[in-house]
């Protein structure tokens, strides 16, 4: 009988870890897909932001010229 407890607690023992495997497994992979997501945002923002600077690069340019054909009006 002794030895049926002890193998009964040690059943236990085992369901209680498989659970806790499955459950951290589960949360893995939902950190997994969040970094995935995470990381194609960060890809678009990194090119909306090469974007605004290559836009505003080229507005810079355009006041540039701007103020050369004024100094060249007016002087």
């Amino acid at each position: 009988m002794e030895n049926q407890t002890i193998i009964e607690k040690l059943s236990d023992k085992v369901t209680k870890i498989l659970q806790a495997y499955h459950t951290l497994k589960g949360e893995n992979e939902m950190m997994r897909n969040e970094l995935i997501t995470l990381k194609a945002e960060k890809e678009i923002k990194n090119q909306e932001i090469e974007k605004l600077t290559e836009d505003n690069a080229m507005k810079d340019l355009e006041i540039e010229e701007i103020v050369s054909k004024i100094e060249s009006i007016l002087g």
